[in-house]
């Protein structure tokens, strides 16, 4: 039996691995977010509100339930928003996983990290775990500070790097690059999208499962963990549309540089994904095979 504390718990990722814990008779979960809880299930688990900013608070939750392992998938993750906002990205992005670490440090508790792509510059993907980062963001250097922080740890530590993550709940907070094309389209909204990035899209269910077996396996290190499929998003979009039988001569291609976005994106990530595939058994489906699994959820919901 592992016991697990889960931060973020009301966000898209962090909703997926409650409902894979409460599917799972081998892990207790400790869901904690800000506001009340989110998941529709409230039961078979224990839910418990978290500012993950106050260091005393952690250590009183920590003290209380005395978990295995905290899988750590709150952050803020709006790139634009973190450029301006600096001082709330750095809080939140590297405060945050400094208050943790000390925790897990005294207490050997393994932490488990969610990185992203955007710690690197695009110039040379897909990247293995082993390329030389160089974020172009205030966003992409936070996360990387945030993985510097780790590596220097003494706690048990994983990271694990991924790449757009879609999905759906039953209460979104934030939308994402596959409701937003469908939604659009079926509206017959002509929507402009780059033609010159290019991304592994990841379902959010995948990356669930493998927080949860980097646990399981005791995993250290860094991990990438994304989709199998490398596309432009253009081809994101273009694939979205082809799926739902949509009208793709409302998709306009445009460069990211017509954009004019307050931060700089990477050209080209994507990611090696062996290391996680042969030491966690990670086994990502394709995009299609995750639109399909994501709108049988869209359906049951309706």
């Amino acid at each position: 039996m592992k016991r697990i504390l889960v931060t973020g718990s009301n966000g898209l990722l962090g909703q997926k691995l409650t409902d894979l814990s409460l599917a799972d008779k081998e892990i207790e979960l400790i869901a904690t977010s800000t506001g009340p809880d989110r998941h529709p299930v409230k039961a078979g688990y224990i839910y418990e509100e978290l500012d993950i900013l106050d260091k005393a608070l952690i250590d009183e939750l920590v003290a209380k339930y005395r978990p295995d392992a905290i899988i750590h998938t709150a952050a803020m993750t709006n790139v634009d928003a973190c450029e301006v906002e600096r001082s709330k990205c750095y809080a939140l992005n590297v405060q945050a996983v400094k208050n943790l670490v000390e925790v897990c440090e005294s207490r050997d508790i393994q932490l488990i990290h969610l990185s992203t792509d955007f710690i690197f510059d695009g110039e040379d993907g897909p990247y293995t775990e082993e390329a030389e980062p160089n974020p172009l963001s205030y966003y992409g250097e936070t996360k990387l500070e945030s993985e510097l922080i780790l590596k220097k740890s003494s706690c048990r530590w994983a990271i694990l790097r991924t790449i757009i993550v879609y999905g759906i709940v039953n209460d979104m907070s934030r939308s994402n690059i596959v409701l937003w094309a469908k939604g659009a389209l079926e509206k017959g909204e002509p929507i402009h999208v780059v033609n010159d990035q290019w991304r592994m899209p990841t379902l959010a269910e995948d990356l669930a499962e493998c927080c949860l077996l980097a646990v399981k396996k005791n995993a250290t290190g860094v991990y990438n963990v994304s989709g199998k499929d490398l596309m432009s998003i253009l081809e994101i979009v273009e694939r979205v549309a082809d799926f739902y039988g949509l009208d793709k001569t409302l998709i306009r291609a445009i460069s990211a540089e017509s954009l004019n976005q307050t931060a700089k994106r990477p050209k080209k990530t994507g990611f090696v994904l062996d290391k996680a595939r042969t030491e966690l058994g990670y086994d990502p489906r394709s995009f299609e095979e995750g639109i399909a699994f994501m709108d049988m959820q869209l359906k049951s919901l309706l």
